[in-house]
């Protein structure tokens, strides 16, 4: 299979990947054939990339991070609070959620399940859902970011839950802001942006009274936007004043966002978004954070379309562990355009004089 922006998809091809929902279930399996219906429906939903099937490719199936199975039930579960909380008539006169705090234990220890089964923990979160559902895919996301960063640091069990819940539930605040703020394209206004500016405090505020989640893990709902040099919200702190879970759940939480498609502006590639967090050592982020968390993020995960600067396009099918930068990849067009007659690979470690060009 290879992944493509939806732009190159054309009628009849298949797809090789579910596409999400909102709430976890799937919206496209796999092996549907796509027509333009399908093809239109999927970029209203504003879906920008696919997996489809092909025959050169056909033996190159990127490795899951974690089980659709697990990221489907996660995802479900993340769905259901968050509208809980968006429910003013639930939430008037009562506890919201009483059993969060075990769910979500529940939620991420599947998750730690997922992780401790993977020969390494080069991370390839290679799943495709649609634009309304990117807050709970996104929650889901930081979370799986946030474990692997945890395990690399080697946090115990305990912290890694308090890690996970924290993770889980970081932007649970923005279930307090009006949706058409959550939905505006265009620039906020400065009412528009101190309502925003809030989401934070609101969800640590919610986190806080739940009695079976760690304080600490509300923590990074309140600091996930605090900025290393001083220049975050709310409080403004830096460096070491800002807890390790804020610190980890907010450099998650920037990756994760930069690699979506977002109603303003196209997703970042994987190699732009390494690019950004370098440049934001020791401003934004601690940079030996920065360099923990990239050296567990793959580049150029396995079956993305590239362009060389052979005029060659080609599909990543492994990741050099030692050089993240420079994939094997398997030829799929020639610089005319036509297809190889025999399919064939480039070690790009070994060819340093061919250079990648863009993601296609």
């Amino acid at each position: 299979m290879r992944r493509v922006q939806l732009d190159m998809v054309k009628p009849g091809d298949k797809v090789a990947r579910p596409v999400f929902q909102e709430n976890g279930n799937v919206l496209l399996g796999e092996g549907i054939e796509l027509n333009d219906r399908y093809i239109n429906r999927l970029r209203s939903l504003g879906i920008d990339m696919l997996y489809i099937e092909d025959g050169i490719t056909s033996d190159i199936v990127p490795e899951e991070t974690i089980r659709d199975e697990t990221r489907s039930q996660a995802v479900n579960m993340i769905y259901k609070t968050m509208n809980s909380f968006k429910d003013e008539k639930i939430a008037k006169g009562k506890t919201i959620a009483p059993d969060m705090g075990r769910n979500f234990r529940a939620v991420f220890g599947s998750i730690m399940q997922d992780l401790a089964t993977r020969p390494n923990m080069l991370v390839n979160l290679s799943s495709i859902h649609s634009m309304d559902a990117y807050s709970f895919q996104h929650a889901f996301n930081v979370a799986v970011l946030a474990g692997i960063m945890g395990i690399a640091k080697g946090f115990n069990r305990n912290q890694l839950e308090e890690l996970g819940i924290g993770a889980l539930l970081f932007d649970i605040g923005m279930t307090k802001l009006p949706p058409a703020l959550l939905s505006k394209t265009g620039p906020l206004s400065e009412e528009e942006r101190r309502l925003l500016l809030t989401h934070p405090n609101e969800g640590f505020d919610i986190l806080r009274k739940h009695h079976d989640i760690s304080i600490v893990s509300a923590h990074c709902a309140l600091q996930h936007h605090e900025r290393f040099d001083g220049s975050g919200y709310p409080r403004g702190l830096s460096k070491d004043d800002i807890h390790m879970y804020g610190q980890i759940v907010g450099l998650a939480d920037t990756y994760d966002a930069l690699v979506s498609p977002r109603p303003y502006r196209k997703r970042y590639t994987t190699s732009e978004a390494v690019e950004f967090l370098f440049a934001a050592g020791g401003t934004y982020f601690d940079l030996d954070l920065i360099r923990l968390f990239c050296k567990h993020i793959s580049v150029y995960p396995i079956a993305t379309t590239l362009l060389l600067s052979t005029g060659q396009e080609v599909v990543v099918s492994h990741n050099n562990d030692l050089a993240v930068h420079r994939p094997r990849v398997r030829v799929i067009a020639e610089a005319d355009g036509k297809p190889p007659k025999t399919p064939y690979e480039i070690e790009l470690k070994n060819e340093m004089h061919i250079t990648i060009i863009k993601e296609l």
